[in-house]
């Protein structure tokens, strides 16, 4: 026999952004309860709307599965005394288990005997184990809690009902003084409360009460709508994923509708118009069906099309009011120069230890120079970036910008373009903040790049420096993301230009800088470290195992492509068996140089055949290997590296490393560390966990 189950936790109003990731939690977590409780189910599924989460499970069986299971004890030779008796140990093993020394049996286990005891635990009625379910609702993760009236409960929202079935029975529990029940609400307007008979009408119940809980279904449904209205009206609708969800997410019953505004708003820059409508009202923008943007955009309501017409006047009346903010902005910043903006900057603080932003700028310019200088720019190229950093941050003083925060860069190049700025200059000022996302659209021009990096690395050393690492969740300055900006724009860019050398610049800078933070050798750590831990999450997103990027990272990051190269060639080499002997060489002898002191070989003491050949051979593959490593070859590099192992495994079959003639045993010591460092410079394949070895 097997019944349907349901939970619904009611709620005043989630934001929309917390909304996919507590569905996601209820169902991974009620997955885990489920199978920890051994309770079988044929299907489940969740349901969202912004004033409610629910969880439907099907075909529940009534009872627990009872569990057969061998449980070990001790060894024997524990469990009995000389004299055959059994020990405090067995008895209180078998007492444990709700067993007697009657039910002990033997088995042996790679030479040793151990008691057992089979014990068979009989499941429990499903229906008395429900009310548990309590704890996976109470811890539903919210990036916000709130406490309400007199509770001592945090949570997203104050939960107003709770429905909880087995069928048609009440599982009864409470949270927040809140008893479960039977009955739900439909929508604050046009629903009513619904009582459910069965957890399979659910879905039904609430259509009818103009609730779709289904999120993929009421996105389904403004999918639908903005694509009717389009063929109706001839228009394109360019549909972003990331609004269309956060749409599903702020409505339980939608309909689209299409409103327009006055043709003279055109007039502003198209950038402030549709983050007005999209970032601001949540709008659709619309264009016509060769792209231009037209005076028009598609809202979608909550609720049904009665007095449409009322609601879409509401809405042009309030984008209206917003452009009208946003012409008159841009109309009083064009009254000044840049120059005015640019003297504002030293009045306001980017960190309190950290100075201004005239003080960020000037650090950020200086960067920039340097970093153009040692990928080898041009001239020309310099002075534009020097130019562009210097005004990187002008339009964050503007009124536009200071009213529609997600306009910084985007006003910079509009404004700078207005002043007459060269193309290049206001191109830079708004890719200085590319990638704003660890997915987002990289800078296109190599003076965009040199800048979002500069103002990157000026952050994360800056705010390093002064003690504001990121800790657990905790990265109020971004710092993460911008270090995973760095990263791609180094590997978009490839340039010829290692990790540590770009590091290398600010921390010189700032240990000129009368700023109080770490000692010099501290900065350069600390911030390595942080950037290999980015470095980590680039390498994983490429499908790269952990122990072959500790590998490749282990002594430096590098040349990111470079690294990146090594990577992805020493993860196929994992599953290679053809070079098992070859690693297997490489590594031996990277193991046995750990007992080596810092030494220089010396030709005369070598004695054998064998060692004097592995050190000519060392000699001739260190000039091949240094050559491809140069050329960032790593495919090359790496076969250079593989020459020596038949050399090695010769010298081990035919020399004692660790001979009684010091003298002997130190030069051969030497010559594995010269070949182990020479393999550690591609990198430290001691720490990959060779798969064929498995």
């Amino acid at each position: 026999m097997s019944k349907d189950v349901l939970f619904e936790i009611g709620l005043e109003e989630l934001p929309a952004r917390f909304i996919d990731n507590a569905e996601r939690q209820l169902q991974e977590q009620t997955v885990s309860w489920l199978q920890n409780e051994r309770i079988a189910f044929e299907s489940l599924q969740t349901f969202s709307t912004p004033r409610r989460l629910a969880i439907l499970l099907t075909n529940v069986a009534e009872e627990q599965e009872t569990m057969e299971e061998e449980v070990r004890g001790p060894a024997l030779k524990i469990a009995k005394d000389e004299q055959g008796s059994w020990t405090k140990a067995a008895i209180g093993f078998t007492k444990g288990q709700g067993k007697t020394t009657d039910d002990i049996y033997t088995k042996d286990i790679k030479g040793t005997t151990y008691i057992f005891v089979s014990k068979r635990t009989i499941g429990k009625k499903t229906f008395d184990l429900l009310s548990s379910f309590k704890e996976i609702i109470l811890n539903i993760p919210f990036p916000q809690n709130m406490r309400w009236g007199s509770e001592t409960i945090r949570y997203a929202r104050p939960i107003r009902w709770l429905v909880a079935l087995f069928d048609n029975e009440i599982i009864p529990f409470e949270i927040a003084q809140v008893k479960t029940g039977n009955m739900t609400e439909g929508h604050r307007f046009l629903g009513k409360p619904v009582v459910i008979e069965q957890p399979k009408d659910y879905e039904l119940l609430l259509e009818k009460e103009y609730v779709i809980a289904n999120p993929k279904k009421r996105e389904q449904l403004i999918e639908q709508a903005i694509h009717d209205l389009e063929n109706e009206k001839q228009i394109h609708v360019p549909m972003e994923s990331s609004l269309l969800q956060e749409v599903r997410n702020l409505v339980e019953y939608p309909t689209a509708f299409m409103g327009s505004f006055e043709q003279e708003f055109l007039e502003l820059p198209e950038e402030v118009l549709i983050i007005s409508m999209k970032e601001h009202q949540r709008y659709f923008p619309v264009r016509s069906t060769d792209g231009k943007l037209l005076p028009h955009f598609i809202s979608v309501r909550n609720g049904n099309d009665v007095h449409l017409d009322t609601v879409r006047k509401g809405n042009e009346k309030v984008l209206r009011a917003r452009l009208s903010d946003g012409r008159f902005f841009y109309e009083e910043d064009r009254k000044r120069d840049l120059q005015y903006y640019q003297d504002k900057l030293q009045y306001v603080v980017f960190q309190e230890k950290l100075g201004t932003l005239k003080d960020k700028i000037e650090r950020v310019t200086f960067i920039a120079k340097m970093i153009a200088k040692e990928v080898h720019l041009t001239e020309e190229q310099i002075e534009k970036i020097e130019r562009a950093a210097t005004l990187s941050k002008f339009d964050l003083m503007t009124d536009m910008v200071n009213e529609f925060t997600e306009l910084q860069g985007i006003m910079g190049e509009k404004y700078a373009l207005l002043a007459n700025e060269p193309n290049e200059v206001a191109q830079a000022i708004r890719e200085q903040y590319l990638p704003d996302h660890a997915d987002g659209v990289l800078p296109q021009s190599s003076i965009g790049s040199i800048v979002s990096i500069a103002d990157k690395l000026d952050t994360i050393v800056g705010c390093i420096h002064v003690g504001l690492k990121p800790t657990g969740s905790q990265d109020p300055y971004g710092l993460r993301r911008q270090a995973i900006g760095i990263l791609r724009v180094l590997g978009n860019e490839k340039w010829d230009i290692s990790m540590e050398s770009l590091i290398a610049i600010p921390i010189e800078h700032y240990m000129e800088k009368d700023i109080i933070g770490m000692n010099k050798e501290e900065l350069r750590t600390t911030t390595m470290e942080f950037m290999k831990q980015r470095m980590t999450y680039i390498l994983k997103q490429l499908s790269i195992e952990t122990d072959v990027i500790h590998a490749v990272i282990d002594q430096e990051i590098g040349i990111l492509t470079y690294t990146k190269e090594k990577a992805i060639l020493l993860s196929s080499k994992r599953n290679d068996m053809t070079f098992k002997t070859i690693q297997e060489s490489l590594v031996r002898v990277m193991n046995l140089a750990g007992k080596s002191e810092v030494g220089v070989v010396d030709p005369t003491l070598l004695q054998t055949p064998s060692e004097q050949e592995l050190y000519e051979q060392y000699q001739i593959v260190k000039n091949e290997f240094q050559q491809h490593n140069n050329n960032q070859d790593a495919v090359s590099a790496l076969n250079a590296l593989s020459k020596l192992a038949q050399p090695i495994e010769s010298f081990f079959d035919h020399n004692m490393v660790m001979d009684k003639d010091e003298q002997l045993k130190n030069n051969r010591l030497a010559l594995l560390y010269v070949i182990s460092t020479l393999i550690q410079s591609f990198a430290n394949l001691s720490m990959i966990e060779w798969k064929q070895h498995f």
